[in-house]
């Protein structure tokens, strides 16, 4: 009866401590096993092979000695010689392991406190492991808590099955939490660590504030209504751009609910943070407009390929279209992306004076004509020599006060000028020994030849070298800001395609690679687009 009591204790054992835990059973019989193993080793011999199993429905514990079955025996304790071990089992072979029972053991007070430390071990590893697989999965998810305790402004909630940080920078500011208060936070990163799994909340995250939308807006968690982008000024202000998939639902109002109800809600958790939610638009200069609310705007003047807009406002509009502490424009820019420039119409007019003086200027200087005649070129919209030089004859002549005449010397002295800055660039480009053989690429011109030569560029083999942000630039997204990078050819007129074409055929000149590489390489390009239109489909 006595050895009936202790079977049903140690399964009793194992059954509370796997749902105090919450970890299978098999693994805390498991880790009885080993502790066991262990400590009959240590009676036994380090070197012995033991084995213990504990039979999970009735607590029976084997403990058996195994013996690997070896030609010649090197290790007495570990092996047992083919010859002996047929007298055991005639069907034996080497590379068999023979099973010796033993009796019982009694564990003495260091045997069993070096068996608990064993268990402990073991559960301590199941419980993490079963945490992280836990919490890996609701990275993005919302969770509510309890304040354990506060460590030098982190703030370490209890989830009821782990327990995670908020550190001092994701909470919101003047936010003060203290033991036994509730908290509801964002789960943004899961890390498995060798104190165990960290897992990190926050309440300054853009997607927080979505979440929180999500929950108090059925139309979003229905998928009606989607939240496209989110820029938030954590406790100060946000924006969040919303649209609806349904035209008879406005999601703008959606979003605030009956009387204010919907955003009050998203407001208190977030400690009073004001929320502007602007409808998104697949225009940009619409989105952005609506972005910059409640400041109103007179004109906007996109660069898509920078990314880039400028936007003119009222003078009476400015300080409200920058905000406090340029707090409007900055999350205006991060929701949308583009990078905002906000000018007055007196400064916009200011500018634009201050170009059409430049390139009248740049007329009369290149052209060598009169004020009168560089202001008038000037208004008309030309820009630049080049299109003066190159552009149909009529229509110079069709200008008030020109004529055919007028507009054929104009043209030519626009060509002269052009040739004479030509032979300027070529006797540079020669000075900095940059061979003739690089203008054989397409697109290639004197100016390019110049620009790398200055960059220390010579031969076709060097150009090769190149990769086409290192010519035409790029941008990269720091703190919110997005930031240009120049590039070679960032001063001249030379699209990404065009400088892409010409590293291309500086390869193919030099053999790095082949045409049939590069055929392949496209076809491999056009398979797989046709596969992902496939896949829309």
């Amino acid at each position: 009866m006595a050895v009936s009591a202790n079977r049903l204790e140690l399964l009793q054992i194992a059954d509370a401590v796997a749902r105090e835990k919450s970890i299978d059973k098999q693994i805390v019989i498991a880790a009885m096993a080993d502790a066991i193993q262990k400590a009959a080793r240590s009676r036994y011999g380090q070197e012995t092979n033991i084995r213990a199993d504990i039979n999970a429905q009735t607590g029976e514990m084997k403990l058996q000695r195994l013996m690997e079955v070896v030609e010649a025996v090197e290790e007495p304790a570990r092996e047992i010689s083919l010859k002996d071990a047929r007298t055991r089992n005639p069907d034996a072979q080497a590379g068999d392991f023979i099973a010796e029972q033993l009796p019982p053991m009694e564990f003495g007070r260091i045997a069993a406190q070096s068996a608990k430390q064993v268990i402990v071990q073991k559960v301590r590893e199941a419980e993490r492991d079963r945490q992280y697989d836990e919490y890996k999965d609701r990275i993005g998810e919302i969770v509510n808590g309890t304040v354990k305790r506060v460590e030098y402004g982190n703030v370490i909630v209890d989830l009821g099955r782990g327990e995670a940080i908020i550190r001092r920078d994701e909470l919101i500011p003047r936010e003060i939490f203290k033991y036994g208060d509730r908290v509801r936070a964002y789960v943004y990163d899961v890390r498995r660590e060798q104190r165990g799994p960290q897992i990190f909340l926050s309440r300054t995250h853009p997607q927080f504030m979505a979440k929180l939308f999500t929950m108090e807006v059925p139309e979003i968690y229905d998928g009606i209504i989607e939240i496209r982008s989110v820029a938030r000024d954590p406790g100060s202000r946000a924006k969040i751009a919303v649209i609806s998939h349904d035209s008879s639902i406005d999601p703008v109002g959606a979003c605030v609910g009956m009387r204010g109800s919907r955003v009050q809600a998203v407001v208190g958790e977030l400690q009073g943070e004001k929320i502007d939610i602007i409808p998104w638009n697949e225009n940009a200069a619409s989105f952005i407009v609506n972005a910059l609310q409640p400041a109103e705007v007179a004109k906007v003047v996109l660069d898509e390929d920078a990314e880039r807009i400028e936007v003119v406002v009222p003078d009476d509009q400015l300080s409200l279209a920058i905000g406090r502490r340029g707090q409007n424009v900055r999350l205006a820019s991060q929701l949308t992306g583009w990078d905002i420039d906000i000018l007055t119409e007196e400064e916009e007019s200011q500018r634009r004076q201050k170009e059409f003086t430049e390139r009248s200027g740049l007329f009369m200087d290149a052209l060598n004509v009169d004020e009168m005649v560089g202001q008038v070129l000037a208004s008309e919209g030309f820009s630049s020599v080049e299109e003066v030089a190159f552009v149909e004859l009529g229509e110079i002549a069709s200008i008030d006060g020109f004529d055919d005449d007028t507009a054929g010397e104009i043209q030519m002295r626009a060509r002269e000028y052009l040739d004479r800055i030509e032979e300027e660039r070529d006797a540079r480009r020669k000075e900095l020994g940059v061979e003739d053989e690089l203008r054989e690429l397409p697109g290639m011109t004197t100016a390019m030849m110049v620009a790398v030569g200055e960059d220390g560029v010579k031969t076709i083999e060097d150009f090769a070298g190149y990769a086409v942000d290192d010519l035409v630039g790029w941008k990269e997204r720091k703190d919110g800001e997005t930031k240009f990078e120049a590039g070679v050819f960032s001063d001249l007129d030379i699209s990404r395609v065009e400088a892409e074409q010409m590293v291309v055929a500086a390869r193919l000149k030099v053999g790095w690679i082949t045409e049939e590489e590069l055929a392949a390489a496209d076809e491999g390009e056009e398979a797989g687009s046709e596969d992902a239109e496939a896949a829309e489909a």
